[in-house]
């Protein structure tokens, strides 16, 4: 499920309420368990949090930050999928680096592999286990975007679930199974992207002329030349 909207719509603030880290009215439930009732260890053997701008403030190698999910998690005595999860996102050469000196799209992949390393297995005894991302593409070139929206995919289709806060709407068509579109912190659309993605809903959410095309047939996409108009 991809969350979406215009800056200041909520997107982060439903993220953090489904995540436990911020108290809500009315129920959130995670596959049955009610959140804001859940131990923080109950939760973190459920669910992986990766923050909008994460930041370490000791000067850990990108090993260690990996590490810290791993322990977080409920494969605390795994060691090796540290290696994995840096493996996946295209860092297993700087897993010796000091985090700070790498770029900040590596940065933001190394969280990934952290968040992956807290809930390595798309499914547990308990049932499905969640990667909830905020942004997870934002400082990312396109082969990285892609890698990264594969990683999400995977995990969907091994039986996980996959909440994540995005604005490039061509990329969520690509990837979602259903679109949350909010707008003024309401809830203007949800349903697959064929539903979501339609010329009144998103120009109306957004507040610019915008038109939706199809190539190939099976994918929504977004044209902005009109934006402007």
């Amino acid at each position: 499920t991809v969350i979406l909207g215009p800056n200041g719509s909520g997107k982060s603030t439903l993220l953090r309420a489904a995540s436990g880290e911020i108290g809500y009215r009315g129920s959130i439930r995670l596959a049955g368990l009610e959140v804001a009732q859940s131990a923080p260890w109950r939760l973190a053997a459920r669910r992986a949090v990766l923050e909008q701008a994460p930041s370490v403030a000791f000067p850990f190698t990108v090993a260690e930050v990996v590490r810290l999910g791993l322990h977080a998690g409920v494969a605390a005595d795994h060691e090796e999928i540290v290696a994995a999860a840096l493996a996946e996102v295209g860092l297993a050469e700087h897993a010796a680096r000091p985090i700070h000196v790498l770029s900040g799209g590596q940065r933001a992949r190394a969280h990934l592999a952290r968040v992956r390393a807290q809930v390595w297995q798309p499914v547990g005894p308990e049932g499905a286990r969640w990667l909830m991302l905020d942004e997870p593409v934002a400082s990312l070139d396109i082969a990285h975007q892609l890698q990264v929206m594969a990683v999400m995919r995977r995990f969907a289709e091994a039986g996980g679930g996959v909440v994540a806060v995005m604005h490039d709407l061509n990329l969520s068509a690509m990837v979602a199974d259903r679109m949350v579109l909010l707008a003024e912190g309401r809830l203007v659309a949800c349903g697959p992207p064929a539903e979501v993605m339609r010329d009144a809903l998103l120009s109306r959410c957004y507040g610019c002329r915008l038109q939706v095309g199809r190539a190939p047939e099976t994918l929504p996409w977004v044209l902005p030349q009109l934006a402007g108009s």
